[in-house]
């Protein structure tokens, strides 16, 4: 397929790699809306290159000599995003000690990109949608209506129609936002050529960073490199290549070198996280993967229980006697023996404090880490770290 000159220029431009038609569309898109002044909802994976695209249409608009400013949505407190998009008036609030711009006044004839805007609060949202339908907004603290002339791009990667239908995220924000979706592909649906040419693109870089020569990965390697479902795309990709490299003192890369790197032990301990052809089910999220889990590991206890339930009762017969012996003190016990309940209490939520628990453990305590590793964002685990009283 022909692809079109200013896609390859973007390509090269911004140090995007691959040829995959979706892809390819995404970009194709941005350069089409560039010039307008439509918001843009850009969906995908985390770790999908998804921050790349507001910069192609901030760059190729009317917009590209006004200011850029990208926001993490996630990443702000609750009790401060307010003040960082709208600004704040002094007094407003307990430390407010000076008037302060938010991001819609700074950016007033540029771009704001807001990263992860599934975290915003609701009030927020409902601040927000102001500024998309009249270009007003309020300071914090403040009665005056000041204006702006910002164009929005916003990104995500949770299922925000599913976050309209549980009443987290507004419905007439997300028609808003989403006036041009752009979907991101994920790495495992871009084909074999983009990950290898993604690969060999990594481990170019890191040679050259670090003057060392380029690792290479023989057949066994690359068909083990392509059978990988890369969950964490195209981030998790370049993280692992940049790790061989530095790790490993062999530059031929054998499929028993790479395996060493892939995490796939969790895969094979629980193939439910695996999505087979003929399977119906599809997780929107990782929360719900851990659920699926935690709910088979229990329907496989409840299974053993009533196996040996029946046991217990004598309906199945794990002894021999021999002939004119007396039963087995034993056999005597277990017929006597109180039935089990049938049903396993497993409490998601001690669960999910666990793991959070670990996972600061694991950071020595640093929340943005700690965070990442758990797939959630900052203010997420702020809020969980003080509903399950972890401080």
């Amino acid at each position: 397929m022909m692809v079109k000159a200013d896609i390859q220029q973007i390509k090269q431009r911004y140090g995007i790699i691959g040829n995959c038609p979706a892809l390819n569309r995404a970009i194709d898109v941005a350069l089409q809306v560039a010039p307008t002044d439509l918001s843009v909802l850009i969906t995908g994976e985390s770790g999908v290159g998804k921050e790349t695209f507001p910069q192609i249409i901030h760059q190729n608009s009317p917009r590209k000599h006004g200011q850029y400013i990208a926001v993490n949505c996630g990443a702000i407190p609750e009790g401060t995003i307010d003040s960082e998009l709208f600004g704040h008036e002094k007094g407003s609030f307990t430390g407010a000690l000076a008037d302060r711009k938010g991001y819609f006044e700074v950016a007033d004839g540029g771009t704001v990109f807001l990263d992860e805007v599934g975290e915003l609060p609701i009030p927020t949202q409902a601040r927000l949608l102001r500024v998309l339908e009249t270009g007003e907004f309020l300071k914090v603290g403040s009665s005056k209506v000041l204006k702006t002339n910002v164009r929005i791009v916003a990104a995500t990667n949770v299922n925000l129609n599913q976050a309209v239908l549980e009443g987290k995220f507004r419905e007439d924000l997300f028609y808003r936002l989403s006036t041009v979706p752009i979907m991101i592909p994920p790495l495992r649906e871009r084909g074999a050529d983009d990950i290898i040419l993604l690969f060999r693109k990594f481990a170019s870089d890191c040679a050259e960073k670090y003057r060392m020569p380029a690792i290479h990965l023989d057949e066994g390697a690359r068909q083990l490199l392509l059978s990988y479902r890369w969950p964490g795309n195209v981030r998790e990709l370049k993280n692992l290549t940049e790790r061989i490299s530095i790790i490993e003192e062999n530059r031929d890369i054998t499929a028993d070198i790479l395996q060493q790197y892939l995490p796939n032990a969790t895969v094979e301990k629980y193939p439910v996280l695996v999505k087979k052809e003929n399977e119906q089910k599809i997780f929107s999220s990782e929360r719900e993967i851990l659920y699926q889990v935690l709910f088979d590991m229990k329907n496989d206890v409840n299974e053993l229980k009533k196996l040996v339930h029946e046991i217990m009762g004598g309906n199945i017969s794990v002894f021999h006697e021999e002939a004119g012996s007396h039963p087995h003190p034993i056999h005597n016990s277990i017929q006597d023996a109180e039935p089990f309940e049938e049903e396993v209490s497993l409490s998601l939520e001690d669960v999910e404090k666990e793991m959070i628990k670990k996972a600061l453990e694991k950071h020595n305590g640093r929340r943005k880490n700690a965070a990442a590793d758990l797939k959630i964002s900052e203010r997420t685990l702020y809020r969980k770290i003080k509903e399950y009283n972890l401080e």
